[in-house]
């Protein structure tokens, strides 16, 4: 089982998109998902985006990941 934090895309260029993570930014390849627009949420592996989540989703999920931070 894998446990991945939602990032939400603030900027694509091409094939790649820069996601942010909880305020941490990273560029990761969005070549395997279709149609990746500003502010969608996705989940990456090795670098690459491999799910588009529903925002209400990703939100709760992230949520949960600060619950548990602040913990």
């Amino acid at each position: 089982m894998c446990v991945a934090v939602p990032g939400k895309v603030v900027a694509i260029n091409g094939s790649r998109a820069v996601l942010s993570f909880m305020g941490i930014e990273k560029e990761v390849s969005v070549e395997l998902i279709d149609d990746v627009s500003l502010g969608d949420y996705l989940i990456i592996h090795a670098g690459c985006a491999i799910q588009k989540l529903d925002s209400n989703e990703a939100e709760e999920t992230i949520k949960l990941f600060e619950e548990l931070k602040n913990s």
